[in-house]
């Protein structure tokens, strides 16, 4: 928080869990910094959601990536995934997504439904996508910088609150200008605290103690079984026979299981109780 100015704001750094969202997946550079660019923005909207609850986003266009989706819980336990035709070299929103729609579905224990909004993408990048958004659901301007690499996904998230203009005219403008000189290889190389020293050095920021981001999503094979068991013992062989297995892949936990024969017969075969 800069206290003096009344404007909030968070950084996420993610490291391990960046990694583990994308291990195994083989994903083009392009693509790769898209999904890194939204988990770190998802990440930083379900740590200051007012009412606490599972959020996931979508974003869903014609290009040669036709998916983005992160899903994160309460306890900021996150996955996700992109789905994209064949090996896209393209690089920006644009290129990759084309015209396409931002879907945010917040699932809040004891409501009988999730919330949904669905909205056009609005923006050349995953920052103006969700500044735009944030502009449009919460009445007040915010920004966003974002860095992805391999090893790190970074957001820093600056948010003017109602009362900023009342407290310092220009405060707003002032942080907007500091931040907009932050570097990729500040977010990616710096750990936040050193990073809001360097920005606002003249500026009275309070910083809150940090959340932990997790990446824990177990398999799930008895999920799996039922969900074979309820396809019917006729349509789960018929499969076995054309490719000789089975295999589920559980995209947004990025778990793989694989059923071969001795399996499905496990799956239909009577159990009798002694």
């Amino acid at each position: 928080m800069l206290e003096d100015l009344d404007i909030r704001g968070a950084v996420v750094r993610l490291t391990d869990v960046w990694q583990a969202l994308q291990a195994g997946r083989d994903y083009a550079p392009g693509v790769a910094r898209l999904l890194g660019e939204m988990s770190a923005v998802a990440t930083v909207i379900a740590g200051n959601l007012k009412q606490a609850g599972r959020l996931t986003f979508q974003i869903s266009g014609h290009g040669p990536l036709s998916l983005l989706v992160i899903d994160c819980a309460e306890t900021l336990n996150l996955r996700g995934y992109a789905k994209a035709e064949g090996v896209p070299s393209g690089d920006t929103l644009g290129t990759l997504v084309g015209d396409g729609r931002l879907q945010l579905t917040l699932d809040v224990p004891g409501l009988d439904q999730p919330y949904q909004s669905l909205v056009p993408l609005e923006g050349e990048s995953i920052a103006e996508v969700f500044e735009h958004y944030l502009m449009q659901s919460e009445q007040q301007p915010a920004a966003l910088w974002l860095a992805c690499s391999a090893h790190a996904a970074v957001a820093l998230f600056l948010q003017k609150l109602p009362g900023a203009d009342q407290k310092d005219a220009d405060g707003w403008s002032r942080a907007h200008q500091l931040a907009n000189t932050v570097r990729d290889d500040e977010l990616l190389g710096l750990e936040a605290s050193e990073v809001l020293r360097r920005l606002f050095a003249e500026e009275n920021v309070r910083v809150f103690e940090a959340r932990g981001v997790s990446h824990d999503w177990p398999a799930e094979p008895e999920k799996v079984a039922g969900m074979l068991q309820s396809l019917g013992e006729d349509e789960v062989r018929a499969v076995l026979a054309e490719h000789g297995e089975i295999v589920v892949h559980d995209e947004l936990s990025n778990h793989r299981y694989r059923f071969h024969a001795a399996d499905v017969d496990a799956l239909f075969t009577p159990r009798t109780l002694h």
